[in-house]
């Protein structure tokens, strides 16, 4: 299969997505929640906040791509923060 370039990165970066949603699974099933009520005044769950921040993360990723020329360091670190946002108050 050549038609994919599996780059270090790319490769780590799957499988950072993959651990957070077995770490997520395992949660749920050890620790079920109940759902809460946020900012946005819809009801979520820990799932719900990891697929806003993951979402949410990407756009970021690109806008920076897009209008930035720093270094996608800058990114991660500006989705670091998103996430601590979305988890504390979504």
């Amino acid at each position: 299969m050549e038609w994919m370039a599996w780059t270090g990165p790319t490769a780590l970066f799957f499988a950072i997505i993959a651990a957070t949603l077995v770490t997520f699974t395992v949660l749920a099933i050890k620790f079920p929640e109940t759902p809460r009520t946020g900012v946005l005044g819809i009801e979520t769950t820990r799932g719900d906040r990891l697929f806003i921040t993951l979402l949410g993360s990407a756009f970021i990723n690109l806008a920076w791509l897009g209008m930035l020329s720093a270094p996608q360091w800058g990114a991660l670190i500006v989705c670091l923060f998103y996430a601590i946002a979305v988890f504390r108050w979504v």
